[in-house]
């Protein structure tokens, strides 16, 4: 699996055949099933888990007990690089949503793969950037905008297909996820689609698909304040 492990991850892109071989044979399988813990806040800081299938949700417990949902990585993604740089513990932890394959690099051999291929921080950097640009955004939507509004956002940040002006999207996690995610309850997503659909701007599919059949209005509504 360290082989197809490491194709995947953009933070490899650009190694040769020879070099994507070296860091395969580094890399160690995890295989999680669903609800597994990866790892847990306070423990050693040791590995960069690099997700191949599957997804891994990262989150945190708040003084009163209760989650507050970080993101989801999915396959191609990776955690662990704050505590493998900066040598310490996690705050948060990794849980699998659903049966998960990953590769695990520990703390020295990541530390080495950098020291010889420094592309590969830079690239690194470039994904831990993105992630604060998405935070940020996130953030500035919570206190900004009211549910409807934010689940309209989120939407429009799927990837999805075009066709005729309309654009297919298909929610990558279950509703109780996604809601977590926009901080709020799946009952309140659940009636901002309604909504949302009521008004004409989305149609909602089979499964988790979800039709923009408006993206210019849908774009309008999610930076109504």
């Amino acid at each position: 699996m360290g082989d197809t492990c490491v194709s995947r991850v953009p933070v490899f892109a650009g190694l040769s055949t020879e070099d994507q071989g070296r860091v395969a044979g580094l890399a160690r399988p995890m295989h999680l099933a669903a609800g597994e813990v990866a790892y847990s806040a306070g423990d050693s800081p040791s590995r960069l888990i690099v997700v191949h299938t599957g997804h891994l949700k990262i989150s945190r417990v708040s003084a009163d007990g209760s989650e507050q949902l970080i993101r989801v990585l999915g396959p191609g993604e990776f955690v662990g690089e704050a505590s493998v740089f900066a040598d310490r513990s996690p705050e948060d932890y990794a849980i699998a949503l659903d049966d998960c394959q990953a590769c695990v690099f520990r703390h020295d051999d990541l530390r080495a793969l950098v020291s010889r291929h420094p592309q590969i921080a830079l690239r690194m950097l470039a994904t831990v950037s993105a992630r604060l640009s998405d935070t940020e955004r996130r953030l500035s939507s919570l206190t900004a905008h009211d549910v409807e509004a934010r689940v309209a956002d989120y939407l429009l940040g799927l990837p999805g297909s075009w066709q005729g002006g309309i654009v297919t999207v298909t929610l990558p996690l279950a509703k109780k996820h996604v809601a977590a995610l926009l901080d709020t309850t799946p009952e309140s997503l659940s009636r901002s689609l309604r909504s949302l659909s009521d008004k004409g701007l989305i149609a909602i599919g089979p499964g988790r698909a979800v039709v923009l059949t408006q993206p210019d209005r849908l774009q309008q509504e999610a930076h109504r304040v």
